[in-house]
C-alpha cells in the first residue's frame, strides 16, 4: 500500500471515463469472435498448437499494480488545475492506461506479477489547463505521457518515469471538438482527442470526409495520428496522415506553437515536421488543421490474383508510377493468401484459389471512379493479373479493422502472434522481404511469416509482416529475440525501422542507425529547447 504521503486510492472504483478498448485486449469485447474450426485446424497443422488449451485470463481486480508514487499534495495540485472530477489515482483508472496494445503489452497484462502503470490519470479540458499541468509537472519533476486511444504497438504510451519522481497519463479525450470547417479551402480544424469514427461522423454531417482509415481507426485519435505519422489503408488515394496536415497547435513546457500559415511556404524549414512523428516528446498536440474532401459519391471494388509476389509487386509499382488513381491498393504474398484461403469468410469464398491476392478500391465522382478503375484494370491485367471481381475486395473492406481480435484469440490459445512493418525502394523490396522473413524464422522455430504490401509510392512500398509461432518458454523473451533480429535485418537491407507504427520505446534502439549520431543530437537539441526538464514521454523516440 502507498504511504500517507502518496496518492492512495489503489483499490478505488474508476472515477474517470475509461478508454474505449478493453484493458487486456484489443477493442470492444462484443466484436471479438471465437476461433473458427478452419483456424483451429490451421493452428494444429502448422504450429502444433491446440486451441482447446486456452489461457485463463485475469480479471481486472486480480491484477497487481505497483502503488502510485505520486504524493497526495501533487494529486491535489493537479486536481486544482483541471478539477477534482478529472484526476484519479485509482487502479481502475490507471490500469487501462498502463500501456498500448502490442503483443508484449498484452502478455504483460496477463502476468500475475506487479505491473507498471501511470501514478495518476489527468484529463485536461483546454490548452490553458495543459499548459498549467506541464508547468506543475516541470516544477515537481513528474513525467507526462500524452494518451489518445491507447493503440500504440511500439511502447509509445508506456508509463516510463525516466528518472523523475512519478508519471501521469495525460488523457486528451476532452479535446474532442470540430472547431472549424472551411468548405472553400477544404480544411477542417479537429481536436486532438477526437477518435477516427467521431471525426468522420462530425465531418459527414456537413458532407465531408477525412478518409484516414488505419487498422486502429475505431479507437485511435486525431492527435495520435499526427504524433505517429500514421498511414491509413486509403493512402494511395488520400495520402498519409502527415500529408493531410496543414497546421498544428502544440502546447510545450516552453510555450504554445501555432504552425502552418499557408498551403505552402518558403519561410525556412517547416516546423510542423518537428511535431509530426514526435510522439509527445516535444509537446502536446491539441488541434490539427487537415485537408478534407467531399464525401465520395461512388465506390468501386475489384480484387486480383497474381501468380507470385514478384509479379504482383511489379504490377503495383506500375500502377503507382503511372498514377492511375486507386484509393486503396494492396497485395498479400503467397503465405498470407494461403492463410486467408484457410479462413474463407475473410476473403470471399471460392473466388481466390491461390497465388497472391491484391485488392483495389476506387472512390470519387461516378466519372472519376470509372476512369480510374478502367486505367488501373488495364495496367494490372497487362502486368499479369487475373481479375476476381468485387466480392473478395468487399470482404477485405468489411473485415479490415478486425485482425487484432484474431491476434488476441490466438494468444489465448498459446500461439504467439505479432506484427511489424517497414518500407524501402522498389529495387530492394524483394531483398528486404527475404531478409526479414529469414530473421524471424531463424528465431521462431516453425513460424509462419505472412507479408503484404500495405502502402505504395512512386519510388517504393511498405511491407507489413504478421508472424505466427508456437510459444516456447517465456514468450516475451522469445519475441524480443525475434524482434531484434528483424530490426537488424531491416537496417542491414535498406529499410526504415518504422513506416507507420512509429518509434516509441520498442524501435528506439535503432534510431541511431536510422538518422545517424548528428540526427540524434538535433532531436535532443529540440527536446532541450522545448522540454528542458525532460518531463514529456521519457524513454521514447530519442536514443
Amino acid at each position: 500500500m502507498a504511504s500517507e504521503t502518496q496518492a492512495g486510492q489503489e483499490h478505488g472504483p474508476a472515477a474517470l471515463p475509461l478508454p474505449p478498448m478493453k484493458w487486456d485486449a484489443w477493442g470492444d469485447p462484443a466484436l471479438a469472435k471465437p476461433l473458427s474450426e478452419d483456424v483451429k485446424g490451421l493452428l494444429a497443422a502448422a504450429l502444433g498448437v491446440s486451441a482447446d488449451a486456452a489461457d485463463t485470463p485475469l480479471a481486472a481486480g486480480e491484477v497487481e499494480l505497483r502503488p502510485s508514487a505520486l504524493p497526495a499534495a501533487d494529486l491535489a495540485a493537479l486536481a486544482a488545475l483541471v478539477g477534482p472530477g478529472h484526476v484519479s489515482a485509482a487502479d481502475a483508472d490507471r490500469l487501462p492506461r498502463a500501456g498500448g496494445k502490442s503483443t508484449p503489452d498484452l502478455l504483460r497484462r496477463r502476468s500475475r506479477g506487479p505491473q507498471d502503470a501511470p501514478d495518476a490519470v489527468v484529463l485536461p479540458g483546454s490548452e490553458d489547463e495543459i499548459a498549467a499541468v506541464l508547468a506543475l509537472c516541470t516544477e515537481r519533476r513528474i513525467a507526462v505521457v500524452p494518451f489518445g486511444g491507447g493503440t500504440s504497438v511500439v511502447g509509445g504510451v508506456d508509463p516510463l518515469r525516466g528518472g523523475l519522481t512519478a508519471v501521469v497519463s495525460l488523457d486528451l479525450r476532452r479535446l474532442d471538438a470540430l472547431h472549424a470547417l472551411d468548405e472553400v479551402s477544404g480544411e477542417a480544424v479537429l481536436g486532438a482527442g477526437l477518435t477516427g469514427p467521431r471525426a468522420e461522423e462530425l465531418l459527414a454531417e456537413r458532407g465531408w470526409e477525412l478518409g484516414h482509415y488505419p487498422q486502429s481507426f475505431r479507437y485511435a485519435t486525431i492527435g495520435g495520428f499526427a504524433a505517429t505519422r500514421s498511414s491509413g489503408q486509403d493512402s494511395a488515394g488520400y495520402g498519409r496522415f502527415d500529408e493531410m496536415v496543414r497546421g498544428l497547435r502544440v502546447v510545450t513546457p516552453a510555450g504554445v506553437l501555432d504552425l502552418g500559415r499557408a498551403p505552402a511556404s518558403a519561410a525556412g524549414p517547416d516546423l510542423r515536421e518537428l511535431f509530426l512523428g514526435s510522439e509527445g516528446v516535444f509537446g502536446v498536440i491539441t488541434r490539427v488543421r487537415l485537408r478534407v474532401h467531399p464525401l465520395p459519391a461512388e465506390k468501386v471494388h475489384e480484387a486480383w490474383s497474381f501468380p507470385d509476389f514478384a509479379t504482383g509487386a511489379a504490377a503495383l509499382r506500375a500502377v503507382e508510377q503511372q498514377g492511375t488513381g486507386p484509393t486503396v491498393i494492396r497485395l498479400s504474398d503467397e503465405a498470407e493468401t494461403a492463410v486467408n484461403l484457410a479462413m474463407t469468410d475473410r476473403i470471399g469464398g471460392d473466388q481466390v484459389t491461390g497465388g497472391c491476392l491484391a485488392v483495389t478500391v476506387f472512390e470519387g465522382t461516378k466519372e472519376q471512379t470509372a476512369a480510374r478503375h478502367e486505367r488501373t484494370h488495364a495496367v494490372l491485367r497487362a502486368a499479369g493479373g487475373t481479375p476476381l471481381g468485387a466480392e473478395p475486395a468487399r470482404a477485405w473492406e468489411h473485415g479490415r479493422f478486425s485482425a487484432p481480435y484474431l491476434r488476441d484469440a490466438l494468444l489465448d490459445c498459446g500461439a504467439l502472434c505479432e506484427t511489424l512493418e517497414t518500407a524501402a525502394g522498389w529495387a530492394g523490396l524483394d531483398r528486404l522481404k527475404a531478409a526479414v522473413t529469414a530473421a524471424l524464422q531463424e528465431h521462431l522455430a516453425g513460424a509462419l511469416v505472412l507479408c503484404h504490401v500495405s502502402h505504395v509510392y512512386p519510388t517504393g512500398a511498405s511491407l507489413y509482416f504478421t508472424v505466427l509461432a508456437a510459444r516456447q518458454g517465456d514468450p516475451l523473451t522469445q519475441w524480443d529475440a525475434a524482434k531484434r533480429a528483424a530490426g537488424d535485418a531491416i537496417m542491414a537491407n535498406g529499410g526504415t525501422i518504422s513506416h507507420h507504427h512509429a518509434v516509441g520505446a520498442d524501435h528506439r534502439p535503432w534510431m541511431g542507425q536510422e538518422i545517424g549520431d548528428l540526427g540524434v543530437r538535433i532531436l535532443q537539441a529540440v527536446k532541450d529547447t522545448l522540454d528542458p526538464a525532460g518531463i514529456l514521454n521519457p524513454g521514447k523516440l530519442i536514443p
